[in-house]
């Protein structure tokens, strides 16, 4: 399985991959972000699927940057990596479903081309459509979803800092790492800043980060514990009184 987290607030963009890679009961790491960086042109892949997809379909997608092929916004970029995954598509995917593999690529594509008034978020579907994530959506989580969410719907807004996003967005992975035995360190981590045109990575290993999660662990029971409790004494009083034959 996958935990590809990418966030988008007024101050830029935040990325978080992990690396870990299954196949059957072997487990290998992987990178899973593609960064395009060039002049005026900002942009990173992540992805969720089959590998053989993704690697052809990512190559596909740097061969026609290397003949020359130019993008002004990010959703042409978008729309340029989509063909190359219709055309991995229409090359494999019989041959995938005939041996009982679902062709099943998602893609995060986020950045800024030199014509974008902004830094742009997309969500680009295995069929080759895509959607923008904006402020109603501040976020987009793909692969391994289920236990990340709750800690980004509660703190994020598009006026949250870069430096929160990446708080929240690690500690949302880390709920994932500590809950599915498919996703773990180390992770990659993609920075942009809107307008800077300079997308920057980082890779974080577990011993870089697991006081982190120890502290998390921690402030979370010191919560629980500061959690009031009187709302509860209207369910708790009725259990029946022990009988102190039975105690």
């Amino acid at each position: 399985m996958t935990y590809c987290l990418a966030i988008k607030v007024k101050e830029g963009l935040v990325a978080i991959a992990d690396t870990r890679i299954t196949s059957g009961t072997d487990t290998t790491q992987k990178k899973k972000v593609y960064i395009e960086q060039r002049d005026k042109y900002s942009l990173f892949i992540m992805t969720s699927g089959l590998r053989s997809v993704r690697d052809k379909a990512v190559q596909y997608f740097k061969e026609l940057l290397e003949e020359g092929e130019t993008h002004d916004k990010l959703y042409k970029a978008v729309n340029a990596f989509g063909a190359q995954v219709k055309r991995v598509a229409q090359e494999d995917r019989a041959e995938l479903e005939k041996s009982g593999l679902k062709f099943n690529l998602h893609t995060i594509i986020g950045g800024q081309l030199k014509d974008d008034e902004e830094h742009k978020l997309f969500l680009l579907y295995p069929e080759g459509n895509w959607v923008e994530l904006g402020e109603g959506a501040p976020f987009v989580i793909i692969g391994n979803s289920g236990h990340g969410k709750a800690i980004l719907n509660r703190t994020l807004t598009s006026d949250s800092s870069m430096q929160l996003a990446l708080k929240t967005g690690f500690l949302s992975f880390d709920s994932t790492r500590a809950s599915a035995n498919d996703v773990d360190f180390p992770i990659d981590v993609a920075l942009y800043q809107n307008n800077t045109f300079s997308m920057v990575e980082h890779r974080y290993g577990k011993k870089d980060l697991e006081h982190i999660s120890d502290q998390w662990a921690e402030e979370l029971k010191k919560a629980l514990d500061n959690i009031s409790e009187e709302w509860m004494n209207t369910a708790f009083s009725k259990l029946p009184i022990p009988n102190e034959d039975t105690v």
